[in-house]
């Protein structure tokens, strides 16, 4: 089987290694949420064109990850390692992605954060945004209502905290509190004469969430992570870990 990720057209045969690599996200309906998502696949099949790469999703879009796996399984493929293209853990990869997995041959990697790399990207992206000495931080992420994934959260936001030597409130879209409105409130309260609101944008991609991060009253909100060679980076990780 040849990589559908590999460029359209002819492709030659493959020899292709080691259990199929699915990697896993939430789905969108935006078309740059889409892009954005498939450019770090398509970064995976490229830097490992021995793997069979596919893509799959817990909601909005299809195929679904249980059906992806299951194919994958049924192929003469070795296996079948779900990457969640996921920030922290949570519903999606304690529910959803787990019960794709439970079967023989079909196991899970761990989210793509906590990482380093992530606070690296966090970083350039407020870099680019013009972050100024008297400018306010608020890391915006998703959000669940699991404990791990704010202690997920939180460690990215003490590794960015120490990166910028500057204090970063943490605000979220759903599942927890503060949501991002009122962090970026609580923050503006505090700001000094020529000071802004920057939101760090701690979300995979644009879609729903970015959309209303963009509407909670920052001064800038940084780009999405997606896409950057740096992800495609901590997918392979994931990756070699969980085979």
């Amino acid at each position: 089987m040849t990589n559908a990720l590999h460029a359209r057209g002819p492709v030659p045969p493959l020899d292709l290694e080691g259990p199929v690599l699915v990697g896993c996200s939430h789905g969108t309906d935006d078309p740059a949420g889409r892009a954005a998502v498939r450019s770090i696949l398509t970064g995976v099949a490229t830097a490992r064109p021995e793997l069979d790469v596919r893509e799959a999703f817990v909601d909005v879009q299809q195929p679904e990850v249980a059906d992806v796996v299951a194919h994958a399984l049924e192929s003469d493929a070795s296996g079948a390692v779900v990457v969640p293209l996921l920030l922290s853990i949570g519903f999606h990869v304690k529910v959803d992605i787990a019960e794709a997995v439970d079967q023989p041959g079909a196991t899970a990697a761990s989210p793509l954060g906590p990482d380093l790399r992530l606070v690296d990207i966090l970083v350039d992206r407020l870099r680019t945004a013009g972050l100024g000495d008297d400018d306010s931080v608020v890391l915006a992420a998703a959000g669940s209502s699991d404990p791990a994934a704010a202690l997920a959260v939180e460690s990215v936001a003490a590794g960015l905290a120490d990166r910028l030597e500057q204090p970063v409130t943490i605000g979220y879209g759903a599942g927890a509190e503060p949501r991002v409105p009122a962090a970026v409130a609580t923050a503006r309260a505090d700001l000094p004469p020529g000071g802004r609101v920057v939101v760090a944008s701690y979300l995979l991609a644009p879609g729903y969430f970015y959309d209303r991060v963009l509407e909670a009253g920052a001064d800038v909100v940084t780009a999405p992570l997606a896409p950057d060679g740096r992800l495609v980076d901590i997918v392979l990780d994931r990756y070699d870990a969980a085979t």
